[in-house]
């Protein structure tokens, strides 16, 4: 990695958004806590992997939204069909921007000892990405179902794949994220 940490160390606390693990690193014992060199080390490595993972997918849903205009039945899309892809496509660009800025920021701010403030950063973009990718991929499938199924079908199975994104990508979190508060609230006490 050729981001240099601050050496003066971490921030007090994580970005609610990037505070996946308390003060302990991976591997080190209850007795050894992690110093805020490598806490920002692990938040940033934590970082990348997620945005592998999830740049994979916008990119792979971006091209392929791309490639739906030069397809014959294109032209056959009614008006309401039409801004619905562009509203997709739109929204997977911005996706896109949003989970790939974190490398741009890393490259221009590389060996400014500012390493805290690029995992801030980078967690904050992850979020917004997560939020452009889960309507881009409802958008999607918004306008597939359009074409496939029947009446308002579509949009009540839109609906519920969107629930159980919110559910699952952002329901679940927060609520785990409240049990380790009130467990570590009670193991302090």
């Amino acid at each position: 990695m050729t981001m240099t940490d601050r050496s003066a160390g971490s921030t007090e606390e994580d970005v609610a958004c990037c505070a996946h693990h308390g003060g302990h690193g991976p591997g080190s014992g209850a007795d050894a806590p992690e110093s805020p060199r490598e806490r920002v080390n692990r938040r940033w490595n934590e970082v990348l992997q997620e945005t592998r993972v999830t740049q994979t997918g916008v990119q792979i849903l971006f091209g392929f939204l791309l490639s739906v205009a030069f397809a014959p039945l294109f032209r056959e899309l009614g008006t309401v069909d039409r801004v619905i892809y562009v509203i997709t496509v739109v929204l997977g660009a911005s996706a896109t921007g949003s989970l790939i800025a974190p490398v741009s920021i890393h490259r221009f701010l590389s060996g400014q000892r500012m390493k805290d403030e690029v995992v801030e950063a980078a967690c904050r973009l992850m979020m917004c990405g997560m939020v452009l990718l889960a309507l881009t991929i409802g958008c999607t499938l918004l306008l597939i179902l359009r074409f496939v199924v029947p009446g308002v079908l579509a949009e009540a199975l839109v609906a519920g794949v969107m629930l159980w994104f919110g559910l699952c990508w952002y329901v679940l979190p927060f609520r785990l994220r409240r049990r380790a508060a009130r467990r570590s609230g009670t193991d302090a006490a």
